[in-house]
């Protein structure tokens, strides 16, 4: 191999996922800048490096270095030292402070911001504030660097460095070195995988017990965000045994043990301890509830609906009457039912009669656009029911609780099919003993993206009073959405026939990648101009798949090169991000008040800050580079994560590429996202295929029977 020395000139791209880095080199040997390419974690500009590679010949870049391995060291001469602070290493040292602080300290800088940072007050606009935050910044790049060396080492990508150094601060090495399995549940990317790579590359044995535990909680957390609550003790053990590649009686053995220490709990199935209690409290919060009187005077029931009628000017079907009547009557009661049923109808009679006794009245739902859609309905205030609860971010729970309850006689909440076992335990709790509550839903929809089945196992207990609404009343009557989720609900095929006033539309294509081909210039075209939809504002593209021509992935990037192209793109973990991109949070994160499904705006990406702001409507969120991994582009999404939301046009790929995708609730479920125009492109055989698939995965879940246990033994 040849050797070949220099310093970095520029850095012309970098893959924060791998390290793969292109850059010039500046080489005494040569008068022309080298092209150099390697991997090379957190490789800055103005460093000098020593690599050994050999010369190769690119088809399209030509002549380069590809440096098979490598040393770097700080930059000794005044451009390299220049270059080395203006790369954007340290916060608060840009291009201008470079050049003033190189000028007055020459090849000194260095070693003045490393042993004498207080010098740095000699230049001009410098005050003590901002050597502070040099000499943070500087000691953090430093451990940083480190960090990324060792954990390459390990064949761990340095994309995940900041955030273990953000984590573990200086004990980062250590920390990973005796508890690597610890990394899956303290930072948010990393996985089990990872976790175990870097284990079994520090030399952990395959059978140590704290591979098995680990392994253990990670298939139980896997299953929880596939929705199970709770898991077959024989399929928990084949399932860990198959990753961790161990004989069945070593997991068994494990398994008994963390039954015994009641870190995991055995009841049928075996449970995480969290999701268990989570589901023993909403049975025990909801039988507290049952079980305590109403504050509301009496009311003669009959004379109160007839009074509302009155008043809104409408005439309530009789479905609408037995479920208003019960809403009055019950502590608690759930009305369940699909688009066009009245559910919004109903909700507006027991806002108007109630509303006349008492004005403690709250209303809310899972997410933000669920809240907003309760706002145009009753035209009342309605926030998230993660508002509602005030999450306290010292204690890192909700601030309202059994010890300080919500101020309210009637709680209504809708969009009740999204709240997962954690919501609905941490909401119950906050409820007052005496106030009543209206969920509101449809069970036929998607369950919950987090863990659990709340709202149908709720109903299959049949301890609590529910009325499920089927008929379709005049509002919904002329629509072919609403009449083609029906269909689709029942088990009939949808009418596919072209009507060009119709609210609903079929293209048929056979070839994903003609579909795809339609699709964007659907979204691009001919919508916009049809119907003056707006392509970022009222055009959602739904899809059931994350990979392939027509998945997630490729939809993303086709559409946002269609919608968005950017000569500035900005790179991070082999993702692709512009200003002006529309995108998604893809986790509940309560310090900042954004939650998993929340769509907003790229507005500013910040190289020099290491920061991007995002426009989600009502406020303007502010994220560091290491946390981007909680963003994706929104171009196209997962019908699950659209529950809850709606879009003027949805517009939603369906192949028979999407096979074990296809489930009857998936289909409803997207069809039911539309207010306006929905468009399906495919075949009407996957069509079929989804219609007919009503075995949906079969969610693990202990409520329905912990609340049946409840009851029996609290009246027996």
């Amino acid at each position: 191999m040849e050797e070949l020395t220099g310093h970095i000139e520029s850095i012309l791209y970098a893959n924060p996922e791998n390290s793969f880095t292109v850059a010039k080199l500046q080489s005494p040997k040569y008068d022309k800048l080298i092209t150099l390419v390697g991997f090379f974690p957190s490789l800055l500009s103005g460093e000098s490096i020593s690599c050994q590679g050999e010369w190769t010949i690119h088809p399209q870049y030509g002549k380069q270095f590809e440096a098979k391995e490598h040393t770097i060291q700080p930059p000794s001469d005044i451009i390299g030292i220049q270059k080395y602070l203006e790369s954007g290493l340290v916060k608060g040292i840009g291009p201008v402070y470079a050049k003033k602080i190189v000028d007055r300290f020459k090849e000194e800088t260095l070693t003045i911001i490393d042993n004498s940072s207080h010098r740095l007050l000699e230049i001009s606009g410098i005050g003590k504030k901002k050597v502070k935050q040099i000499k943070e910044c500087w000691e953090g790049q430093r451990q940083i660097r480190q960090v990324m060396i060792f954990l390459r080492g390990h064949g761990v990508s340095p994309g995940y460095a900041q955030k273990i150094y953000k984590t573990y601060g200086n004990e980062s090495i250590e920390k990973v070195k005796l508890a690597p399995y610890q990394l899956a549940k303290d930072i948010f990317g990393i996985g089990f995988k990872i976790a175990d790579n870097i284990a079994q590359n520090l030399g952990h044995s395959k059978t140590c017990e704290e591979r098995i535990e680990a392994g253990i909680e990670h298939i139980l957390w896997e299953l929880s965000n596939e929705g199970n609550t709770c898991y077959p003790k024989e399929g928990l053990i084949a399932k860990v045994g198959e990753l961790l590649e161990i004989a069945a009686s070593l997991v068994e053995e494990k398994l008994k043990h963390l039954i015994n220490k009641n870190e995991l709990i055995e009841d049928r199935y075996i449970f995480l301890k969290s999701l268990y209690t989570y589901e023993q409290s909403i049975a025990q919060q909801i039988h507290r509830l049952l079980s305590t009187p109403v504050s509301f005077r009496q009311i003669d029931v009959r004379k109160a609906v007839d009074w509302a009628e009155h008043q809104l000017h409408l005439s309530l079907a009789l479905q609408q009457k037995v479920a208003v009547e019960h809403a009055l009557q019950e502590k608690m009661h759930i009305v369940t039912g699909g688009p066009g049923t009245g559910k919004s109808t109903i909700t507006n009679v027991i806002l108007t009669i109630l509303g006349k006794l008492t004005n403690k009245i709250l209303l809310a739902a899972p997410t933000g656009r669920a809240a907003k859609r309760l706002i145009e309905i009753t035209k009342k205030r309605s926030v998230t029911i993660h508002s509602l609860l005030e999450f306290d971010f010292v204690t890192g729970l909700f601030k309202r609780n059994e010890n300080n309850p919500l101020i309210c006689d009637l709680l209504i909440i809708d969009e009740a099919s999204m709240i997962d076992t954690f919501l609905m335990a941490s909401l119950l709790q906050a409820v007052p003993s005496h106030a009543r509550i209206l969920f509101i839903g449809d069970i036929d929809q998607l369950p919950s993206v987090g863990a659990g089945n709340v709202l149908k196992d709720m109903i299959a207990s049949c301890k609590i009073s529910t009325t499920r609404l089927i008929e379709i009343f005049r509002q919904g009557i002329g629509s072919r959405i609403v009449l083609n989720a029906h269909r689709i609900n029942q088990g009939k095929f949808p009418d596919l026939s072209y009507q060009p006033t119709s609210d609903f539309r079929y293209y048929p294509f056979e070839e994903p990648s003609t579909i795809q081909q339609k699709i964007l210039q659907l979204v691009k075209e001919e919508l916009p101009k049809e119907k003056h939809f707006d392509p970022m504002k009222d055009i959602q593209v739904l899809s059931p798949m994350k990979k392939g021509a027509i998945g997630i992935e490729m939809l993303n990037h086709l559409l946002q090169q269609t919608l968005n192209p950017s000569i500035h793109p900005f790179y991070r973990g082999g993702r692709t991000f512009h200003v002006g991109d529309k995108v998604m949070q893809i986790r509940n994160n309560y310090n900042k008040k954004v939650f998993n499904g929340d769509i907003g705006k790229i507005i500013d990406i910040d190289s020099k800050e290491e920061k991007m702001l995002i426009d989600y409507e009502e406020k303007i969120v502010s994220y560091e580079f290491s946390e981007l991994d909680e963003i994706v582009l929104a171009y196209a999404v997962s019908v699950h994560k659209y529950q809850g939301s709606e879009s003027p046009c949805i517009v939603l790929p369906i192949h028979t590429s999407h096979f074990k995708l296809l489930y009857r609730n998936l289909l409803y479920t997207a069809i039911t996202r539309g207010k306006k125009l929905v468009v399906l492109v495919g075949t009407k055989k996957s069509i079929a295929i989804a219609i007919k698939n009503e075995e949906v995965n079969t969610r693990y879940t202990g409520l329905q029977k912990t609340l049946i246990n409840r009851f029996l033994f609290k009246n027996s």
